[in-house]
């Protein structure tokens, strides 16, 4: 494994139970022989070569991108093959502090591992642990680097959830009660348009989407050429099955209605909604990005492009529930009500919604008396949260499977060896 550090930071060996990591850069004057901690980067990564290594890990086309010599360019680099709007940095900086890194161990499967185990079997492109305003950990394998945006897939949904809370207390959407089509007109003969906002949140409008045959269906529409218009598209899945708020089930197409939603109350693009509520205030460091279809409407469901410190960034703004630095973003009540059962709302728990996770306004709720939540997409996308001890665990991958629960598993078992060791 060829191992480089960021040009700023001092060489640094680690050496934790076993397994011996090295890292060689250029020195920094004046610094009194101490290791400055910096990112880790590695020119590898697990099956390296059927991620196209050879070729430089390229992205593809619209056409190849999902294939698997693919997937590493296409996960950082996705802006590059579908339309995007820019979502800008901030204005000023905000700096995450750094401390060198512990030994990070935890268990799974009746074993103990360390974390460098985790990132040799894992294809991970990206991990970082930050503990409130300090970084602790923050490693990049197959040749990404701290600059690469990394594709949110459904991690967008609960952006998209928490930019409807913005607009809520604006006054923008009257509220949550009222039902789609009170702002997209367009959907007013549909079920989908009878549906109210937080049943929306909640993915449980009782409106039928089956997996994998409508979301490609609906992905077809928005991301393909010429395109199809957003109302039309969701307007075509028109089918009730249970009343609102009684089941739930996981459809894409609900955050898709939500952004409908959403850029009718606020009257202007979504990403721009997110830049001015959000990521200038946090502090960004690097442009984002948001997928958008033929019509200009970003495709909600998914496809933020940001870079790994940024969406720890994110993650933070959740951990302090929405306030930023004295400063509240997102209303603190809407963050409590977004990642917390209802009493009345068993159905949503965690072992009820999903065997694992229960489910909250477009985010996942963890099991446990603590309250812990995650945001979630396909092939390893996860940004895991712990508001007590303000811990922040940002998980970047390109898993062979979109959906792989074992894989899952082992990578919140790590989330919770941290929350043993560094939680406190």
């Amino acid at each position: 494994m060829t191992c480089r550090r960021h040009s700023l930071a001092l060489p640094l060996v680690l050496a934790a139970a076993g397994w011996t990591l090295s890292a060689h850069a250029q020195s920094v004057p004046g610094d009194g022989g101490v290791a400055a901690p910096g990112p880790v980067f590695s020119d590898t990564g697990p099956d390296a070569a059927l991620y196209g290594a050879a070729a430089g890990f390229p992205p593809g086309t619209p056409t190849t991108a999902s294939q698997l010599g693919h997937l590493v360019g296409t996960y950082s680099h996705f802006d590059q093959l579908f339309s995007s709007r820019t979502v800008r940095r901030a204005t000023t900086p905000w700096l995450f502090k750094r401390a060198v890194e512990p030994a990070i161990s935890y268990s799974f499967r009746s074993e103990r591992f360390w974390i460098g185990d985790y990132l040799s079997r894992n294809p991970a492109t990206g991990l970082l642990i930050a503990k409130d305003d300090t970084i602790v950990y923050e490693h990049y394998q197959y040749a990404r680097t701290d600059r690469d945006r990394f594709l949110s897939q459904s991690m967008a949904k609960t952006i998209t959830a928490m930019l409807i809370g913005i607009a809520v207390s604006e006054g923008k959407i009257k509220s949550i009660d009222d039902v789609a089509s009170a702002y997209v007109p367009g959907l007013a003969s549909t079920e989908y348009g009878q549906t109210p906002i937080r049943d929306l949140l909640h993915m449980s409008s009782g409106v039928a989407f089956s997996g994998q045959d409508d979301i490609a269906r609906l992905s077809r529409d928005l991301f393909a050429k010429p395109g199809k218009d957003p109302i039309g598209s969701v307007a075509q899945f028109n089918t009730r099955i249970a009343p609102p708020g009684t089941k739930w089930h996981y459809a894409s197409v609900e955050t898709e209605i939500l952004g409908l939603v959403l850029r009718a109350a606020i009257g202007g693009p979504v990403a721009d909604y997110l830049h001015d509520r959000i990521w200038d205030a946090i502090g960004t460091e690097a442009d984002a990005s948001w997928a958008m279809d033929s019509t200009g409407q970003e495709v909600t469901f998914c496809c933020v492009n940001a870079t790994l410190r940024d969406y720890a960034r994110l993650g933070r703004l959740l951990a302090h529930d929405g306030t930023w630095e004295g400063r509240q973003l997102i209303p603190r009540q809407w963050l409590f009500d977004a990642t917390t059962v209802q009493p009345t709302d068993g159905y949503l728990a965690p072992g009820t919604a999903a065997p694992y996770f229960g489910y909250g306004y477009q985010v996942w709720i963890l099991p446990g008396k603590q309250r812990r939540f995650a945001l979630i997409g396909i092939r390893g996308q996860m940004i895991l949260v712990d508001p007590a001890s303000k811990l922040v665990m940002v998980h970047t991958a390109v898993r062979q499977k979109p959906s792989d629960p074992a894989s899952n598993a082992e990578t919140v078992a790590l989330w919770f060896g941290l929350i043993e060791q560094l939680g406190k």
